[in-house]
């Protein structure tokens, strides 16, 4: 019995089971009359009484895999069943497991299996984003805005969220750089027109102008990532030695100011300073950039 433990923890990642187990935050499993699976209280519940997540970060679901999976589901049932929290009204809110339920649906099920929790907003909202994080088939844009999402909403540093999700820092970083990128790359990465070893390697490039031209290159020529690569650092080489020159007169300081706002805003930063005033000049590519650039200014 204890095997069975372990293997069904594993099984719902170590992320997601650390926080729906091992964590004294959440109250124990609500006591129910229902079947037992791996140790555990199972309740099936009228899937007319499960209300959607308000927090599921994803929206979008290919309509073929949750066709084969309802077409699986009438033939083998649910094999893991889905994790709600009763609401006051006695009603129930999904924590995790969309696909399965939508897919019940198509299936005709009016049951589901499911365990429930106890759980306010903010742990629900961490919950659903653990647990969709930990998917196979999410984009690369999926993954970062749900980082970024545990880091703003649930009040997480980069060290706690890689623990929580089982992932090196390192690999948390290089999803939320994905977000300083233009707004036309990050769509073709969530369209799946490029690769995350394209987008990488857009990233290192200075110029967005740049950038952009790379990615419709790409698109256009079917670059490989380490072309790509070789492509980022000769322009990255001839952008080093303009402003090397262009730098001369310019002040350390404020040389190293503009690199760091170019990295924040994903577009090259000019700083024009002449005694003890000057100006910043930030320029954006479209109306979407500007936007990007006012959401980074929390200017709306």
């Amino acid at each position: 019995m204890a095997n069975k433990k372990s293997s069904k923890r594993t099984a719902l990642g170590r992320g997601l089971g650390a926080l729906l187990s091992d964590s004294s935050s959440f109250e124990a499993d609500i006591p129910r009359k229902a079947p037992q699976l791996a140790g555990k209280s199972i309740d099936e519940i009228q899937i007319e009484k499960i209300k959607t997540n308000p927090f599921q970060p994803r929206t979008d679901f290919d309509k073929d895999s949750l066709n084969a999976l309802a077409e699986s589901i009438k033939n083998q049932g649910i094999i893991q069943p889905i994790t709600v929290r009763e609401m006051s009204d006695g009603t129930f809110q999904l924590i995790s497991g969309e696909r399965r339920l939508q897919a019940s649906r198509i299936s005709g099920l009016d049951t589901i299996p499911a365990f429930v929790r106890k759980a306010n907003d903010t742990q629900m909202l961490e919950m659903a984003l653990i647990e969709n994080t930990q998917r196979e088939d999410l984009n690369a844009m999926e993954i970062a805005l749900s980082y970024q999402r545990l880091l703003d909403e649930c009040n997480l540093n980069q060290e706690e969220l890689a623990q929580r999700v089982s992932k090196d820092r390192s690999t948390i970083t290089n999803y939320l750089r994905l977000l300083k990128l233009p707004p036309d790359i990050q769509a073709g990465l969530r369209d799946k027109k490029i690769s995350m070893g394209h987008a990488r390697a857009l990233i290192t490039i200075n110029n967005v102008e740049a950038q952009l031209l790379i990615y419709k290159k790409i698109i256009s020529d079917d670059l490989s990532v380490r072309k790509v690569e070789e492509l980022a650092r000769l322009l990255n080489k001839r952008s080093d030695s303009k402003e090397s020159k262009k730098g001369k007169s310019k002040d350390g300081d404020i040389v190293r100011i503009e690199s760091k706002l170019s990295s924040f805003f994903g577009t090259k930063i000019e700083i024009d300073h002449k005694g003890k005033s000057g100006t910043i000049k930030i320029p954006y590519l479209s109306a979407d950039d500007l936007e990007r650039i006012l959401e980074l200014l929390n200017v709306r």
